[in-house]
């Protein structure tokens, strides 16, 4: 059984052939922490791994004993102030003004697979033999009131989730201040913190930091998740790279405020913490009320970060995603949004989808335009009933003209969103989040609509459910275009605005669970101008994001490189754009923006009909490409071979799952000048198998192409050959014959 309770001991073991978590109820009945790591035997006795010693000036609990002191001991969900003046998990107000809790050791229960959460997305099994779950009762006394820790750990993956329980049993009126969904004590402070740091089209970028005493965290309060920081840091030690050495991943599955932290105390413990950030989170716990905290997955690896990132993709993609389309390839698109813009009519839009049609182009996506006022940004957020000045016949004509051609038809929605310039906002102001008698702050012209009322996203529901029945849409790109300012709600009392927040991301997840549940057959891709809401808790909804607002090729190489370190290639939208790029303006080669935006959900963004013959026929040929390949692309193990972080080249692969086939992608922006021979070892390849290898047409075995390594050499003087330059790509098929 993957989880041992050892009553003589008091201690628990959770483990499975790749890993151990251990940690038992110390003699003040609080929970202490003894090893989280690679996979050691069960024993009925790990007291040996508890570590205490008589420090100077130590708080201690028992009188007579100068050792146990929770300044000094490594915890499982720890509180402030009764010895521990370190940060906390969680923060309880009571009513007396008190801070102080003493959470004890109650009861636990030990059961078969995963129970989900209420309101929240979570990893999830399809059979109780996947995975098992401890749940453990705390109980405080004073306040009545209990916390019900759960852990799970799946059967045959290097992971547990950690999620945090909080229901006040008592007569008390208490708050939580903070309410963390894990805390885990590290022995040493030998890590480097890794975090996917960013900005608007430079998203998820990789940094690295050494630990050092004091605080070092990520967070987001913008209401989202953000483009600014990722909610997710992994703890590697200094010698480990892609494929050796030990690392820790933190993954949260939430979309809104949050904050991941490693505290390292002047003895070196490294205390991490993650959950929903404690900073404009207040949540009145009144007598037999509750709150649940969102589920983080933590990820061990001993082999480097390439496989902790093959886990997450494993897990994520087969169980947080759901519905038809998690195990479907994705179709091929084209988005009109940078090919026109605001400014298209139903013959503009049907001329680029018969183009489409002509090259292979399965699906075509109307962006954003195409309902009320809407001729640019000033305009007509929340009114979701169609322009007929642009569609004569409205979505529901416009759809099955594209249905005719033999396509299938996609629009885009902002349903969180309200300009003051539309019929919704002048019926109900307010409904949009906004301080009384304080300025209100605009992005994009748009104000956020107060989705904590349960009337707004009603209301938005029926208006999107509307268009949807009337029409044939099987594909839904659902964008969020800023951040929260101002937050208030009118709907809630003085005392409740700390929930609004948190309020706010249950009601988009409302709205998410309302529309797949009624609408399951159509493909939702969740966005926020880009890339601000690219987070495990989208996916459980929407089983792919757009990456990034920027398209340029280039630029995606480290976008898509440092979000692969959690997300599988099934959740990147991943386009080809036109040139000079809307972004960047540069100007790139159509092979090369495809040969980058294979390793994701692939399509179009850009005005076919624009284009030469010449490039139409590369597009039909790229697209013939994606159908027979897409399956291995977004389906197979991937690995990263060189960083975009490190150097001038970027190599990727992918490997089908009978290591049958393998694409190996080569990137190298920058023509270098009489350079010296290059070459990159492969990885995931059978070693026994002979594989063909395209560009170099020859044939090796994949032991040879993994220890002596794939060629990558190119001409970098005297001869010019066709494709050498600048932004190279390559893609090398390897077959296995």
């Amino acid at each position: 059984m993957p989880i041992q309770y050892h009553k003589s001991s008091q201690t628990f073991h959770l483990y499975n052939q790749k890993i151990s978590y251990i940690f038992k109820v110390l003699k003040n009945q609080q929970l202490g922490q003894l090893y989280y790591g690679k996979r050691v035997n069960d024993r009925e006795d790990f007291d040996h791994l508890f570590e205490t010693i008589q420090r100077p000036m130590a708080p201690c609990a028992f009188e007579g004993d100068l050792t146990f002191s929770l300044e000094h001991i490594k915890q499982e969900y720890p509180a402030y102030g009764s010895g521990d003046m370190r940060h906390p998990a969680m923060d309880i107000i009571q009513e007396n003004g008190s801070h102080i809790v003493h959470f004890t050791y109650q009861q636990h229960q030990i059961i078969a697979g995963k129970p989900s959460l209420e309101n929240l997305p979570a990893t999830y099994v399809e059979n109780n033999q996947e995975a098992t779950t401890l749940l453990i009762t705390l109980f405080d006394e004073v306040i009545q009131t209990k916390i019900i820790l759960s852990y799970t750990i799946y059967e045959d993956l290097a992971v547990i989730t950690r999620n945090a329980y909080c229901q006040n049993c008592g007569s008390q009126n208490l708050i939580l201040n903070q309410m963390m969904s894990m805390s885990l004590d590290l022995p040493d402070k030998d890590y480097e913190m890794i975090e996917l740091t960013g900005a608007w089209s430079r998203e998820r970028h990789i940094q690295n930091r050494k630990l050092e005493h004091g605080i070092q965290s990520i967070y987001s309060l913008r209401g989202c998740s953000s483009n600014n920081f990722n909610p997710f840091i992994a703890l590697k030690r200094p010698m480990c790279n892609e494929y050796e050495g030990e690392v820790l991943g933190f993954s949260l599955v939430y979309s809104g405020n949050f904050l991941a932290q490693v505290e390292v105390d002047t003895y070196n413990v490294s205390r991490v913490t993650m959950g929903i950030h404690p900073h404009a989170f207040t949540w009145p716990l009144n007598p037999g009320e509750s709150f649940q905290t969102p589920e983080v997955v933590m990820v061990y690896s001993n082999c480097g970060l390439n496989q902790m990132s093959q886990t997450y993709h494993e897990l994520y993609q087969k169980r947080l995603a759901r519905g038809q389309y998690r195990d479907q390839v994705r179709p091929i698109l084209v988005n009109n949004w940078e090919g026109t813009y605001f400014d298209f009519n139903e013959e503009k839009i049907l001329g680029i989808a018969k183009t489409a049609q002509k090259l292979g182009i399965e699906l075509f996506v109307l962006d954003d335009g195409w309902f009320g006022q809407r001729n640019s940004d000033n305009a007509g957020l929340g009114d979701w009933y169609p322009n007929l000045e642009k569609l004569p016949e409205g979505i529901s004509g416009l759809s099955q003209k594209i249905v005719d051609l033999g396509m299938r038809f996609g629009i885009w929605f902002e349903p969180e969103m309200v300009n003051k310039d539309s019929d919704l906002y002048r019926t109900h102001p307010e409904w949009t989040l906004e301080t009384p008698n304080r300025h209100t702050s605009h992005g994009r012209n748009q104000y956020v609509l107060d989705f904590s009322n349960p009337e707004v996203v009603e209301y938005i529901y029926n208006m999107m459910a509307k268009v949807i029945e009337e029409s044939h849409i099987t594909y839904i790109k659902w964008d969020m275009n800023r951040c929260m300012s101002e937050v208030y709600s009118y709907v809630h009392s003085a005392q409740d605005q700390g929930k609004v927040m948190h309020e706010y991301i249950l009601g988009v997840y409302h709205l998410y669970d309302k529309l797949t549940t009624k609408f399951p057959e159509i493909l939702f891709e969740s966005c926020a101008s880009g890339g601000a809401r690219f987070d495990p808790g989208m996916l459980y909804y929407a089983p792919q994001c757009w990456t990034s607002d920027d398209t340029d090729a280039i630029e995606r190489l480290k976008i898509q490189y440092g979000t692969s370190l959690v997300y599988p290639i099934s959740s990147m939208g991943a386009h080809v754009s036109a040139v000079p790029n809307h972004q960047v303006f540069r100007k790139t080669p159509l092979q090369t923006r495809a040969n980058v935006a294979y390793f994701g959900t692939f399509g179009y963004e850009l005005d076919l009909n624009k284009l030469s013959c010449e490039e139409q026929n590369e597009i039909k040929e790229q697209v013939q490409f994606m159908k027979t390949y897409r399956e291995v692309i977004q389906f197979g193990t991937f690995y990263r071979l060189k960083s975009p972080f490190e150097g001038n080249e970027t190599v990727w692969m992918v490997v089908s799952k009978d290591q049958n086939t393998a694409i190996v992608g080569y990137y190298r922006p920058l023509q270098e000048v009489n350079q010296g021979y290059r070459r990159v070892k492969l990885m995931g390849l059978d070693p026994d198998k002979e594989y063909h290898v395209s560009i170099h047409d020859i044939d090796c075995y994949g032991d040879e192409l993994m220890n002596a390594g794939l060629i990558t050499s190119d001409s970098s003087c005297g001869e010019n050959k066709d494709g050498d330059g600048d932004y190279l790509s390559r893609l090398y098929l390897l077959k296995a014959k």
